[in-house]
């Protein structure tokens, strides 16, 4: 009795064991070794390689992500459907064909560039328009910095510097010529006096040296 059911229980697992190899068997001969590269074409119509592309397998959890070169390789079932994404680019679906007769099989996947268009978005400093306003109408602004401009601008300093950067105005053009004319028509007839010989002169002379006149002309 007890050969009866060792020979009956050895039977049975004979029987699982050829029924699970041959279900093993089935199921290895569906996987396929799939890769290849993916592509992206641009408005330019130019085509270059997309690098972490993503490869996913729905349904399973299972996926990768192409490398710089934009190469993949993953493991899946013949006829299984495998999704391609990456930003910027459309999704696209490809099906492994499940009538490959090899365990490998390679494609050049191109994905379309996707334009995104973005709604318009206009910042405020504040909440709303109303509160801008009030807090704007509120603001009180300092004026000291513009009288410290003010008074900068007209100090004795700067008003000499302009007098002797800035050209003479219509009006002194027009005095120092009649000067000069006047000058000439008083010493008609006669020798102008030599201002070498003026202790005026001299001494405007003197004056211009001590006061550096000269020197800052010649810089």
């Amino acid at each position: 009795m007890k050969l009866y059911h060792t020979l009956i229980i050895a039977l049975m697992t004979i029987l699982t064991i050829s029924t699970v190899n041959a279900q093993t068997e089935k199921d290895t001969e569906k996987l396929v070794q799939f890769s290849g590269i993916v592509v992206g074409l641009d408005q330019n119509d130019t085509i270059s390689p997309i690098p972490f592309a993503n490869i996913y397998l729905p349904g399973t959890g299972r996926g990768t992500y192409s490398n710089l070169d934009g190469f993949f390789s993953i493991v899946a079932k013949k006829g299984q459907t495998i999704e391609f994404s990456a930003v910027g680019f459309q999704k696209q679906v490809y099906v492994i064909p499940d009538t490959l007769t090899t365990d490998r099989y390679s494609i050049v996947q191109m994905l379309s560039q996707d334009s995104i268009i973005l709604p318009q978005a206009t910042i405020y400093p504040w909440p709303s328009k109303e509160h801008f306003k009030e807090e704007f109408l509120a603001l009180e602004v300092p004026n000291q910095e513009l009288e410290y401009i003010a008074d900068e601008n007209l100090s004795e300093e700067r008003l000499i510097a302009l007098r002797k950067s800035l050209p003479r105005s219509g009006g002194e053009t027009s005095a120092f010529y009649l000067q000069q004319q006047a000058k000439t028509y008083y010493y008609i007839g006669q020798t102008p006096p030599q201002n070498i010989f003026s202790p005026l002169a001299w001494a405007k002379f003197i004056k211009s040296i001590k006061d550096g006149d000269f020197k800052k002309k010649s810089n």
